[in-house]
């Protein structure tokens, strides 16, 4: 079959590479280069090594446990009984994970896993080591590759998808195919903080909204905790505090154990309220502070993080660093069965492009990259295999009379402030009525695009208004979605 994947991080090129050995004919398509995307710059691990008195069923809870229960146990199921096989094939493909002087894999643990169950690569490199080993792989088999190829829209025939329309030096072209996986990432640039990189604008979701396919859980945005304070974005991975590093506030004490028994190793939703109101109390950053781990340990845990920190003037070993929350995940995204499958016969998703019911209402700190691998790899065995009966879609959440918008043009900046300041860490229904009527009236108010800048504008606003509907329809506080009756600044 001709299949064509649409992203290259470590889902798509999952899916690419087992498609291919199953005698497929598949192109690569990226909007980058090959590699680009989210995968290269995840610091932290990949969950799925267990331990002495560790054991998938516990990983499972954990999981579960962080989803607010919301986490569809089937698919977590699946995560966590497949995670070891896909962690020794990105061995075998070459991904060179820590390991001890012994030869064993050294496993890391981060907020709310129970057990140290995650590997890493060259200490907070794991994603830039999976890109590369993963491009390296598919570089090697000779498939097709398409850079700098923009995703306009799918392509439909009836019900089902028959390719895909692209933009590539500022003409369209079209690519015929069998079967198509998305695997084009979040919608990071949603938010005026994000840890994304520049072109995270939720392109293949809002191609799957305008052709009629179901999404599902969009309210659900995790921000990370800790983000250096300084321009621009850099993350500072949860396995900093998962080696002992601590949250404090301008007295140095330690807030975070007000809002959760587990501190700093709370849920990723809770860590971030708490630095949000924290901030806004005082007046000024929260401080993440290293210094009892020591400048040998840092240097040597945490190279990356080491490196930029310094060159952002901050010596972490000797003083605590001004953090800050960033939108980092989207637990949401076009509905799949446990195959990658989609509500429109031959279209899969995988990655955070999907949702595959894993995350629920928060993700588990090292279960993206593990979720990427686990379904990649299995929406690939469910093509050419019979479709099941299509899903109905359901009913797109629609909210009418919002409210009266805000007069004032669009621009890519107006849109990430609004969706930061009223769809964010801390949402009221008045700001979320507000945010909803602002979108719409920029959309009615956007010109045909005709560059990929003005493409992924409007992808944007289709994902924010999907978002801020669904944020507005549920209206009960679970996970990373928190509705409070008086928005606190941030």
């Amino acid at each position: 079959m001709n299949v064509i994947v649409v992203g290259s991080g470590v889902a798509g090129l999952t899916a690419a590479l087992h498609a291919h050995e199953a005698g497929h004919t598949v192109t690569v398509v990226t909007k980058g280069t090959l590699g680009d995307g989210c995968t290269g710059y995840a610091q932290g691990g990949v969950a799925g090594v267990y331990g002495a008195g560790d054991s998938a069923a516990l990983h499972a809870a954990d999981t579960m446990t962080a989803g607010a229960g919301l986490s569809d146990e089937a698919a977590v199921g699946v995560l966590v009984a497949d995670g070891a096989a896909r962690i020794a094939e990105l061995i075998a493909r070459g991904a060179a994970f820590d390991r001890s002087p012994d030869g064993a894999l050294l496993l890391g643990r981060e907020a709310a896993h129970s057990h140290a169950r995650i590997v890493h690569a060259g200490g907070d490199a794991t994603g830039a080591e999976i890109a590369r080993a993963l491009t390296a792989a598919v570089r090697g088999t000779g498939m097709a590759v398409v850079e700098h190829a923009f995703l306009v829209d799918l392509i439909v025939d009836g019900a089902a998808v028959r390719g895909i329309r692209l933009l590539r030096d500022g003409r369209s072209d079209e690519f015929d195919a069998d079967a198509v996986v998305l695997a084009t990432g979040g919608a990071g640039h949603l938010y005026a903080h994000t840890t994304n990189p520049d072109g995270t604008t939720g392109d293949g979701i809002a191609a799957a909204l305008r052709a009629g396919v179901a999404v599902a859980d969009l309210e659900f945005v995790q921000f990370h905790p800790t983000i250096l304070d300084a321009q621009p974005a850099f993350l500072i991975s949860e396995a900093v505090r998962g080696e002992g590093a601590t949250l404090i506030d301008d007295t140095g004490r330690r807030f975070t154990f007000d809002s959760h028994p587990d501190g700093e190793l709370a849920p990723r939703d809770v860590v971030s309220r708490a630095i949000a109101r924290q901030a806004a109390r005082q007046g000024s950053p929260v401080r993440l502070d290293a210094t009892m781990l020591g400048a040998p340990t840092l240097a040597r845990r945490f190279p990356t993080i080491d490196r930029v920190t310094r060159e952002r003037g901050f010596d972490w070993a000797r003083e605590p660093i001004p953090v800050t929350p960033a939108a980092h995940y989207l637990m949401g995204g076009i509905a799949t069965d446990l195959d990658g499958r989609t509500t429109m016969p031959g279209l899969f998703a995988v990655g955070e492009a999907a949702r595959t019911g894993v995350h629920g209402a928060n993700r588990l700190a090292s279960n993206s990259l593990l979720e990427g691998a686990v379904f990649g790899a299995r929406a690939a065995a469910a093509i050419g295999a019979p479709w099941p009966r299509p899903q109905a879609p359901g009913p797109h959440a629609i909210v009418e009379n919002a409210a009266t918008p805000i007069s004032s043009p669009f621009s890519r900046d107006a849109l990430q402030r609004l969706m930061w300041d009223e769809v964010g860490l801390l949402r009221t229904d008045d700001g979320l009525r507000l945010a909803l009527a602002t979108i719409r009236a920029w959309r009615a108010a956007l010109p045909t695009p005709i560059d990929v800048a003005a493409h992924e504008d409007a992808n944007l606003l289709v994902l924010a208004e999907a978002t801020a509907s669904a944020a507005l329809l549920r209206t009960a506080s679970v996970g990373a979605h928190f509705r409070e009756p008086a928005l606190i600044g941030v």
